[in-house]
């Protein structure tokens, strides 16, 4: 089946066609008629199979047929709105709107926190018929009345239960109360958790649904194992890994953000180049490493889970998990950043005596055991106690909604950059007790198989992209 056979028009064919792609995935044959239609749309897939052209593409097309009213400020009105749950996704999805929209005449931008909110105002009084933004600025900005809302006819939420995860549940209310009740409702995620079927319930009108592979599992084209090794050796074995094998693309996760910092300062002092991403880091620190990182510039970024969700690079051959996560899906999403587009890709988990039953969880949520192989030399001590795990689990709220808040990275919780405030209680897992399974999304990706057009240095958030003649 080509794009052109789902009922795309001839310049959205071209421009998925100047990314290389000719043939929907999965998630996108079903998706993409189903929005055409004009219904509600509940979707589920694996990450990595394309959700995000699924919902780009057609609404495009949806709104390149009608023209739009004019705004209170003499601009187009805001006829969709997409809400992501991180800045990352929210520049990811946006740039997606403008590759696959480049020949049409469709104007998009994307606000979010830990920038300046002026620019953002300028954008949206000149106005844009596609807006991406996270949940936390979008309420700024309507507090402000810079934004209007009563012209929507489509509303995305993407990475749902991600947003539920980091406590978005009482903003996404609160936003949905101003939006017209007459709308196309698109809720794309990567697990259907209760909740996520909760939100549902009271958001759609018998909606579609699509669920494309089954829930929580992992790509086939990823090659997981794990290394068994002393805490304390853990930086070690990875520097070997990376220079034995000559390793110059690797995206490491942490457990916590000092962990990143700390990981990231010890392999610069090894030669090899890293960076850190997290919560705490300015977004222009964060869009300057992930620039470098996708450009292949930085051997290394070490990142928290704020990143598993809005990371998108093209072939990336290397993941590894220096720290397990605590939540079982969230070792999903790490690794669904490679083996992407049908792409084979490496998961490495670097896992010492405290994470045992971090791993017991995480094959019985993916249904597999993961080979086992130690490395020579770094032979774990078979007398190892396990001790303790110091975990944040703080949910950014309040005033640190949209802004990179999340669960805490640290022992005593926390929210995310900018201005979040997020709160949390630090607990110690014990290795004996059983972890309660958490939903998390997955990342959509920006291009039709799984990958978004290359990115370079991103734009100033609020700065408004033609998708006419005039290009990016």
């Amino acid at each position: 089946m080509s794009f052109a056979a789902l009922g795309l028009s001839e310049a959205l064919v071209r421009a998925v066609a100047d990314q290389g792609y000719t043939q929907p995935t999965p998630i996108q044959a079903q998706a993409i008629p189903a929005v055409l239609a004009g219904g509600d749309l509940l979707a589920g897939a694996q990450t990595g199979t394309g959700k995000t052209a699924g919902f780009t593409l057609p609404i495009l097309q949806r709104l390149s047929q009608t023209q739009g009213a004019v705004n209170p400020f003499g601009g187009r009105p805001v006829r969709t709105l997409i809400l992501t749950p991180t800045r990352e996704l929210a520049a990811q999805v946006e740039e997606s709107v403008r590759t696959y929209g480049k020949y049409l005449k469709l104007t998009s931008t994307v606000v979010f926190g830990g920038v300046g909110i002026n620019p953002q105002i300028s954008a949206l009084k000149k106005g844009v018929d596609i807006l991406v933004a996270t949940p936390g600025r979008l309420l700024d900005l309507h507090q402000q009345r810079a934004v209007d809302f009563s012209k929507i006819e489509i509303l995305v939420l993407d990475e749902a239960d991600r947003m539920l995860d980091m406590g978005f549940i009482h903003d996404i209310k609160r936003i949905l109360k101003v939006l017209p009740a007459k709308r196309q409702n698109l809720l794309f995620s990567a697990t259907f958790s209760e909740e996520i079927k909760t939100l549902a319930d009271g958001l759609l009108n018998k909606p579609a649904m699509i669920e494309v592979a089954r829930r929580n599992s992992t790509v086939e084209m990823i090659k997981q194992v794990i290394h068994p090794v002393d805490r304390e050796k853990k930086a070690a074995l990875l520097i070997h890994l990376i220079k034995t094998y000559d390793w110059d693309q690797v995206l490491v996760f942490t457990r916590t953000k000092h962990g990143a910092n700390r990981l990231a300062e010890h392999l610069n002092h090894a030669g090899i180049s890293a960076m850190a991403i997290h919560g705490n880091k300015s977004q222009g620190a964060r869009t300057r490493a992930l620039s470098e990182f996708k450009e292949t510039d930085l051997e290394v970024l070490v990142a928290t889970d704020i990143a598993a969700r809005g990371i998108d690079i093209e072939e990336l051959p290397h993941v590894v998990n220096y720290d397990l996560p605590n939540v079982p899906e969230d070792y999903v999403h790490r690794i669904g950043r490679t083996g992407r587009a049908g792409a084979t890709g490496e998961a490495v988990s670097l896992v010492c005596v405290d994470e045992k039953d971090f791993l017991r969880d995480i094959e019985r949520l993916i249904k597999r055991e993961i080979p086992s192989v130690v490395i020579p030399g770094f032979e774990p001590d078979p007398n190892a106690k396990a001790q303790p795990i110091l975990m944040g689990r703080g949910q950014g709220q309040g005033q640190g909604r949209g802004q990179g808040q999340g669960r805490g990275n640290g022992g005593g919780g926390g929210g995310g950059g900018g201005n979040g405030q997020g709160r949390g209680q630090g607990q110690a897992r014990q290795p004996a007790k059983q972890t309660t399974a958490r939903a998390a999304p997955g990342r959509a990706p920006a291009r039709p198989a799984g990958g978004g057009a290359k990115p370079g240095a991103r734009p100033p958030a609020g700065a408004v992209h033609r998708t006419g003649g005039r290009g990016r």
